[in-house]
């Protein structure tokens, strides 16, 4: 076999090179991540989502309860919620209503649940591609035991530097009734806000066995930040 030149053989390690730094420091990406949620924060909206959640037993393919939700979220910290509907087992909208209250309790105060040092033990994993965006994959070990706070794996969008993707566990198991919690969160673009728009969470549920709740974000109605009677656009999320 012939010799590769050297002239080639440079420009491929430089371009090694090159590539291998192009990845900036953990210190850097966090700033990033910071100045990326506090411009999302500025562009938040009035909003109420229709969210959808089914709770499987062991027969995956057959829901034992379907819960329909109502959350408004109103800027900058107020989130409550309406139970629309629901069909089959009680203890689907149990479990909803307590995911709901968490949802309350950690958005009234983000700043304590951020992806941040203050919060998190951060360490750079690998680069990888998720939906065709190249991202950064970081993993999260909590500083302390609280329920709102999650231990695992995070997708940070290389660009744009929002998060794309959370899998892992909490912190804190949120109740007594759950156990071996896995949690995976998904985020999207809605009508230029980035947030969270499904979920599927799994645990052992005492008494009751295993189960998964899925959940997905079906229609939002976007009304202005300062709610004076605006017009309410319509948005369905495209999953």
């Amino acid at each position: 076999m012939a010799a590769r030149p050297i002239s080639s053989l440079v420009l491929f390690l430089a371009y090694g090179s090159a590539e291998a730094a192009a990845v900036p420091a953990l210190e850097t990406i966090l700033t990033r991540m910071e100045e990326a949620r506090a411009q999302n924060r500025a562009r938040f909206r009035t909003y109420e989502v229709t969210r959808e959640y089914k709770l499987f037993g062991k027969e995956k393919h057959k829901p034992k309860s379907e819960v329909i939700a109502a959350v408004t979220f109103i800027p900058p910290n107020s989130k409550k919620y309406v139970i629309r509907q629901t069909h089959g087992a009680a203890l689907g909208e149990r479990i909803v209503r307590q995911m709901l209250d968490g949802e309350a309790e950690a958005v009234n105060n983000y700043a304590a649940t951020d992806i941040s040092f203050a919060n998190y033990d951060l360490k750079f994993v690998r680069e990888d591609e998720l939906k065709g965006r190249h991202c950064y994959v970081l993993e999260q070990t909590p500083k302390r035991n609280d329920k709102h706070l999650l231990h695992g794996t995070v997708w940070v969008d290389a660009e744009t530097y929002m998060l794309h993707r959370f899998m892992g566990k909490p912190s804190k198991a949120p109740s007594w009734w759950l156990r071996e919690a896995h949690i995976e969160f998904n985020y999207g673009d809605v009508d230029g806000m980035w947030l969270q728009t499904a979920s599927e969470a799994s645990a052992i549920v005492r008494i009751f066995g295993p189960y998964t709740m899925v959940s997905r974000d079906v229609e939002y109605r976007i009304g202005a930040q300062e709610a004076q009677g605006r017009s309410v656009v319509q948005h369905d999320v495209q999953q």
